[in-house]
């Protein structure tokens, strides 16, 4: 904690907000418009339900508890601890993952460093409960992060330590391998109770110093050790009693980023920060309209869980790039998400969607990368569904549903449902004299061109919208449409 205050002391950020809010977006972060999360961890073994087994094994009324029983024995012979010498991830290959990564377009990587569970995915000195003290004994964070720099990929990394303070404190009302006294550094520490009522209540929760300078000087630790570019946090730490913590992790990232001359951002969920700050971070859902600040979309290739589990629900390529697409659009990035097997391969359904999305990107990511929002995010009438958990509510969208992103003087238009007929109007680029709704763009339009289309692109401007034709032209994916304006 010492040596924490003492970078605070002699940076320029102090753990003010009046001074926080004069961190900066960076740059490259703002371009880059793609990254990939990766959940994995001993939750992988399981591979039940979802990477919140490790707490629901330990809820007596959830439906994991009882698979637990059928399947490893009771609690008390077999808790959670019992699966990380099974987490040996021999066919773990950082190389073949950060290539994987690279070919997909993603420009970030972002691997979960800890997930509630408590167990690090990487070395630390303060704690034995690491993977390179147990299961893999890898450094799979150090390894990872070494093959993605490799390949120009920013480094990132998440924690979502907090929550460990409660995660598995069911254990404690039955009896399960978990004492009732929980010695600090034990795997299991502090496993509070809560009830549900309170824990998802973000005002009037307190939790020990103690535990709050644990979670910051593991939080700072992995900082220096790793130097990621945007530290990630999950849900609960905008509870009321962290607010100091937030703010001197702030300092400290950001002067820490100052020191090594590089570009760094928080990530963060609900209020935990406060606006300007630092990047707000919508969990599995995404925004109605345009934010006149940078903001990030992390979602998953599955449905039912950020982890590995058999039988994985997988969302269709057409829907990660449409969300993908409307996401830019309205000036922020999307984080998607992987579940690594507990052997350390990525499965193959996860590999072919991003070796999809990257085909795809090759072809249309100029209007993608490097893009800010344009005059309006779009036209159509598919309604996004705004706020956290959304991201499988939508409709499908359909051919009159169209994204518009904007770079050096070119206006990217997606088409998210091309038609079969391969005509499209484009409503805000009609030439309407009078101010209405459909009215956006009156200015020359100096070519049109379909990405990745080989027919004839014809098109016809009128007051109510530019027709772009290409007949015989198919696409089951977006399809972008570049013009270039003056």
């Amino acid at each position: 904690m010492n040596a924490i205050d003492k970078v605070i002391e002699r940076g320029p950020f102090k753990p003010t907000w009046d001074s926080l809010k004069n961190h900066t977006v960076p740059k490259w972060y703002q371009d880059a418009k793609f990254g990939i999360f990766i959940h994995w961890g001993v939750y992988s073994v399981p591979a039940f339900f979802d990477e919140w087994y490790p707490r629901h094994m330990y809820c007596q009324d959830h439906p994991v508890f009882k698979h637990h029983i059928e399947t490893y024995g009771t609690h008390k012979n077999f808790g959670y601890k019992d699966f990380i010498p099974m987490f040996t991830a021999p066919n773990f290959d950082g190389a073949k993952w950060a290539e994987l990564f690279a070919q997909s377009g993603a420009k970030y990587v972002m691997p979960v460093a800890e997930h509630h569970d408590g167990f690090q995915m990487y070395d630390s000195n303060l704690s034995s409960w690491t993977s390179v003290n147990m299961g893999p004994k890898k450094d799979i964070v150090g390894l990872l992060k070494e093959e993605c720099e490799k390949r120009g990929l920013k480094f990132t990394a998440s924690s979502h330590r907090l929550e460990h303070y409660w995660f598995m404190s069911g254990g404690k009302l039955f009896e399960s391998d978990m004492p009732q006294e929980i010695p600090k550094g034990d795997l299991y520490w502090p496993s509070v109770v809560i009830p549900d009522s309170e824990l998802y209540a973000a005002e009037g929760v307190f939790i020990p110093k103690e535990y709050m300078d644990d979670w910051l000087v593991r939080t700072c630790e992995l900082v220096d050790k790793y130097r990621p570019l945007v530290m990630y946090f999950d849900w609960w730490i905008q509870i009321e009693g962290m607010k100091e913590h937030l703010q001197k992790f702030a300092a400290y990232y950001y002067n820490r980023g100052a020191e090594w001359g590089v570009e760094v951002a928080i990530n963060y969920k609900f209020d935990a920060y406060m606006h300007k700050t630092a990047v707000r971070d919508v969990e599995r859902g995404q925004l109605a309209h345009i934010s006149p600040d940078f903001w990030q979309a992390c979602t998953a290739v599955a449905k039912n869980s950020w982890g590995y589990t058999v039988g994985n629900e997988y969302k269709t390529v057409n829907n990660i790039l449409c969300d993908l697409i409307d996401v830019v659009s309205k000036n922020g990035t999307m984080l998607l998400n992987i579940g690594p097997h507990p052997d350390g391969h990525i499965p193959d359904e996860d590999t072919a969607i991003l070796q999809e999305i990257g085909a795809w990107m090759k072809i249309n990511g100029q209007g993608i990368y490097g893009t800010t929002y344009w005059r309006r995010f779009g036209e159509g009438p598919t309604l996004t569904p705004e706020g956290t958990f959304t991201d499988t509510l939508r409709d499908s969208y359909t051919s009159e549903d169209f994204r518009f992103t904007y770079k050096n003087g070119a206006l990217y238009v997606f088409a998210l449902s091309w038609p079969e007929d391969g005509v499209v109007r484009i409503k805000s680029l009609g030439l309407k004299e009078t101010s209405s709704e459909s009215y956006v763009y009156r200015g020359l339009i100096r070519g049109v061109e379909i990405l990745g289309c080989d027919t004839k692109v014809e098109t016809f401007r009128c007051k109510d919208h530019l027709t772009v034709t290409a007949l015989g032209f198919k696409s089951d994916l977006p399809v972008c449409i570049k013009i270039n304006l003056d």
